[in-house]
């Protein structure tokens, strides 16, 4: 078992910047892909961005490329989102996961572990 702990949510101005941080419990943290996912107020939670065990590869959902950024840290057990340039659109409880395996995937029934989520509100 591993648990989540989100933060660095909040409220800010489109075109503005915020950065998402996930804390993972266990010390075998290198061994989790992990992701970022949101949710909408009547959509369904969707991938954001993925991130692999060694953090040598990433993968943006199309209508955040170029403007968020995962990275992690292992020696912190901890992984982030950077996010800039900002849209209302991008209003959502932000979610992070973790799978006990190698390989990066995008779909959230891949994911076995998830944080409680944090919000983002971007006003226009």
């Amino acid at each position: 078992q591993v648990q989540l702990v989100e933060s660095g949510g909040g409220l800010v101005q489109a075109g503005g910047s915020l950065r998402l941080s996930c804390a993972a419990s266990r010390r075998t943290f290198s061994s989790y892909t992990m992701g970022w996912f949101r949710q909408a107020p009547g959509k369904e939670r969707a991938f954001v961005a993925i991130i692999s065990r060694s953090g040598g590869r990433t993968v943006y959902a199309d209508s955040v490329k170029g403007r968020f950024t995962i990275s992690r840290d292992n020696a912190k057990n901890t992984v982030y989102l950077q996010m800039n340039s900002l849209k209302a659109e991008d209003t959502a409880v932000y979610y992070c996961a973790g799978r006990n395996n190698i390989v990066v995937v995008t779909s959230t029934r891949d994911y076995d572990y998830w944080g409680q989520g944090t919000q983002v509100t971007v006003s226009s």
